[in-house]
């Protein structure tokens, strides 16, 4: 099993789904204790995030259309 690698999620990772024309990306991460949407991407990164804190609810944009309520990764 590999370990986490949180540095590559917030970063290499992000930017190349966003080059790459995914539509969002969420990120959970425990180190913060966050949770991140990442939403319209370009050629280089993503162009808005929406953060909140573990405990808060994400408002989900369509296709998805849904609060996430994040107390559940605390």
């Amino acid at each position: 099993m590999t370990a986490a690698r949180p540095a590559r999620d917030r970063g290499p990772r992000r930017r190349g789904y966003a080059a790459a024309g995914i539509p969002f990306y969420l990120l959970v991460d425990r180190t913060e204790g966050t949770v991140t949407l990442y939403g319209e991407p370009d050629a280089e990164d993503y162009r808005q995030d929406v953060r909140v804190l573990f405990g808060k609810e994400l408002d989900l944009p369509e296709p998805f259309a849904f609060a996430l309520d994040t107390s559940a990764f605390r």
